[in-house]
């Protein structure tokens, strides 16, 4: 059964805050994965990244989303989701993948901790080429696609129960 609502997109794009809004729209828990790293190893992203490699934070992340079992959730996954074929398998076996998809100047805007936020990508790669690398995975496992530029937090949950509701 099909009934947690799975948020991706890059960092800055607001999964997060608008995940929490919509799970008390619709009644459903709410799931942030990076929280669930971060409570799991005992560090911050960035450390995470700092002690070992952004390899190493994929695959604590891949371990993490697939051990997601819950139902009647709203999950907010990390930007890096979509690199694990597995997590998004099994997150795709359980419900709706919805790319929160914001152009890439007003994420410029949004984010301005790009080195110390602890997004997993190869040294020295910059946000233009992450987002680009991204964006192609982002698109491939998306059910639903939601342009999020401009939006406020409110609106983009409107625009999710509207999606949701024209796919049934």
């Amino acid at each position: 059964m099909k009934d947690n609502i799975v948020l991706i997109g890059m960092p800055g794009t607001g999964k997060s805050t608008v995940g929490i809004l919509l799970a008390k729209a619709l009644g459903k828990d709410f799931v942030d994965s990076d929280i669930l790293i971060q409570v799991r190893e005992g560090k911050t992203l960035q450390q995470i990244m700092d002690e070992n490699d952004y390899l190493h934070l994929r695959d604590i992340e891949e371990s993490v989303l697939t051990g997601i079992n819950g139902h009647h959730l709203v999950i907010a996954t990390g930007g890096s989701a979509v690199y694990s074929e597995a997590a998004m398998n099994h997150l795709r076996h359980h419900g709706i993948i919805i790319y929160l998809d914001t152009p890439l100047p007003e994420l410029r805007q949004r984010i301005t901790d790009y080195d110390t936020r602890g997004i997993a990508r190869r040294p020295n790669q910059s946000f233009e080429e992450l987002y680009a690398e991204r964006t192609a995975l982002y698109r491939r496992y998306a059910d639903i696609t939601l342009n999020g530029a401009q939006h406020t937090a409110g609106e983009m949950v409107a625009a999710i129960v509207e999606a949701l509701a024209a796919a049934q």
